[in-house]
């Protein structure tokens, strides 16, 4: 399913992988957003990213030919992430179908990969944050699954995400590359995002 949208901004896609700044995050199940992006921005050698709009942003291409695109971590904390993606989306001039945040999603098991437009923000801060910040929850979503934990107790659930995965660093690379790989063919037009 290819997304409608404007394409003469500077960018045919900003891509936000949601995540915390700070080496005490690296690691962590709320940073796998990051980390996705990262591997994005590597994979398409989009080089060093500069720091605008409130975060890191690399610009190039998908790959020879591909679509030009805009790969921002916002280096505010998660919650207040659309002060970044609002400010780097007005100067890219990027219609909301081509925003595509890439988060945590603890409602998922660990390692599903799913993507959605719109609907709920099941209590994520951060798309919280974003949908403030655009006007509408009606941007791409690619949800990774870091399970949730046995309790419903806010602050102990806030621990576990902020805590860095049990899983072997193995398991976690084979997510974050099949996360890249499920971001890399929206992007391309080769899939969409699905209500799901």
């Amino acid at each position: 399913m290819r997304l409608p949208g404007r394409r003469d901004g500077p960018v045919d896609w900003l891509i936000v992988g949601l995540g915390n700044p700070g080496a005490e995050y690296q690691g962590t199940r709320h940073n796998v957003g990051f980390e996705v992006a990262k591997l994005l921005a590597d994979r398409w050698e989009l080089g060093k990213p500069k720091v605008k709009y409130r975060g890191l942003l690399s610009q190039g291409r998908a790959g020879p030919g591909g679509p030009r695109v805009a790969v921002l971590l916002p280096q505010t904390y998660m919650n207040d992430a659309g002060r970044s993606v609002g400010a780097a989306r007005g100067a890219a001039k990027v219609d909301l179908g081509r925003l595509l945040v890439i988060h945590d999603e603890i409602d998922l098991p660990f390692g599903e990969i799913r993507t959605r437009v719109g609907g709920g923000l099941a209590g994520h801060n951060g798309l919280k944050s974003i949908r403030q910040a655009v006007g509408s929850p009606d941007f791409a979503r690619l949800r990774i699954g870091v399970s949730r934990p046995d309790t419903t107790d806010p602050d102990l659930v806030a621990s576990y995400v902020l805590s860095r995965f049990r899983e072997p660093r193995q398991e976690v690379e084979q997510v974050v590359g099949r996360a890249a790989d499920a971001a890399e063919r929206i992007v391309l037009g080769e899939d969409g995002p699905d209500l799901d």
